[in-house]
């Protein structure tokens, strides 16, 4: 491999990973960069969610303009907001239309989130999912609808409708394994009904670098007190948990999806549920920036990376295949959390209910800054 940048963008794909930026802004529409991000890096998707178009709408002027017609004809913010994010969504889904096409349907999708305080919602949820769906009008969109337990039949009842479903919020191999199960269960009642599987696409949101901030802290905690021994085995442990959890979550993927139950969807055209990984920028400044892209690069995945991490990955990147290497190890490093009296489903269930409260909060944010802005527009007219 030479060391042109675009080369290590290039080689995921060839190693079977869609890189996916976890990013929008109108900015980058307008002015050509995203257009040369999907020719130049082999970019395959975007993804968004309230913290990215809190920080796209608040902080910048991007919008401004738009708001201002919008408030004219309605000032309400989050008729505001839903008008601005799917025009986003609409523009950013016709430039990867080609590589929709190109792939027959297996890439090319922007992500757009329903409303965060809807994940306790079931009905709520596929109420606000059919609608945007609807007004987005793009074949090659998924709506993001997070792996709770309110959220798991809606994902299900989508799905069988038709309508694509990025999985969001996963962090447990026990909400994984739940997603797998609705997702097929889904292309088996649009199979009863006769109905076609070919172009429906889903991926599952598993995130990462969330859980080595939250596994950490607990080994820390353990090693104020533990023998040499075990503080020895502790301090290895620092730094591995979110990969060895990712790792284990992919040999179920392949698992699941090596089944006679899915042969039978396969045949009927079903494309894989792929893993996507997300939250895939480094938190801890004392790790490799692009450990959580090098270590998870194999077939059947997407990593959806913010663009500083993106950057940093075509910068400096290794591009080979490591997701299903060390399975063995992965899953020891899970069994020694236990014998350490780490609860890894306690944390992940803990850091699942903080994402939404997050996600939430950033909704409020970003709705908030929408009445603002139409608020002073409001005052200079």
């Amino acid at each position: 491999m030479t060391d042109r940048t675009d080369d290590r963008l290039h080689t995921l794909h060839e190693l079977g990973q869609s890189v996916w930026l976890d990013y929008i802004r109108r900015g980058i529409l307008e002015s050509g960069e995203l257009e040369r991000m999907i020719r130049d890096w082999d970019l395959r998707g975007v993804t968004s969610n309230p913290s990215i178009f809190e920080k796209a709408i608040g902080g910048s002027t991007d919008y401004d303009e738009e708001l201002a017609a919008l408030a004219e004809t309605d000032p309400h913010p989050m008729a505001a907001y839903e008008a601005v994010a799917i025009r986003d969504i609409q523009d950013a889904a016709d430039l990867f239309r080609p590589v929709y096409e190109e792939t027959d349907g297996r890439d090319g999708f922007v992500s757009l989130e329903v409303s965060p305080d809807l994940a306790d919602d079931t009905e709520g949820t596929i109420g606000q999912a059919r609608r945007l769906w609807r007004e987005v009008g793009r074949p090659n969109v998924m709506i993001k609808v997070p792996g709770t337990e309110a959220g798991l039949p809606a994902i299900q009842t989508l799905l069988s409708e038709g309508i694509n479903v990025n999985i969001t919020l996963l962090f447990s191999l026990s909400s994984y394994e739940k997603v797998m199960e609705r997702f097929q269960a889904a292309l088996e009642e649009r199979i009863g009904r006769a109905e076609p599987i070919d172009r429906i696409a889903s991926v599952a949101s598993f995130f990462i670098s969330r859980v080595d901030t939250a596994a950490d802290a607990e080994i820390e905690k353990r090693l104020e007190s533990a023998p040499g021994r075990d503080a020895e085995e502790l301090r290895g442990m620092l730094g591995k948990t979110a990969i060895a959890n990712a790792k284990v979550a992919y040999a179920r993927f392949q698992d699941v999806f090596s089944k006679p139950r899915f042969a039978i969807l396969r045949e009927a055209g079903a494309q894989v549920q792929r893993p996507l990984w997300a939250s895939t920028s480094t938190k801890n400044p004392e790790y490799r920036d692009v450990v959580y892209v090098e270590e998870l690069i194999g077939p059947d995945t997407v990593n959806t990376m913010p663009l500083d991490t993106l950057e940093a990955f075509a910068d400096h990147g290794q591009a080979e295949r490591r997701v299903d290497a060390d399975v063995d190890e992965a899953e020891a490093h899970l069994r020694a959390l236990k014998r350490h009296g780490i609860d890894l489903d306690a944390i992940t269930r803990r850091l699942q209910e903080d994402g939404v409260r997050a996600f939430a909060d950033s909704f409020e944010g970003m709705i908030g800054t929408v009445g603002e802005k139409l608020g002073e527009i409001a005052a200079r007219t």
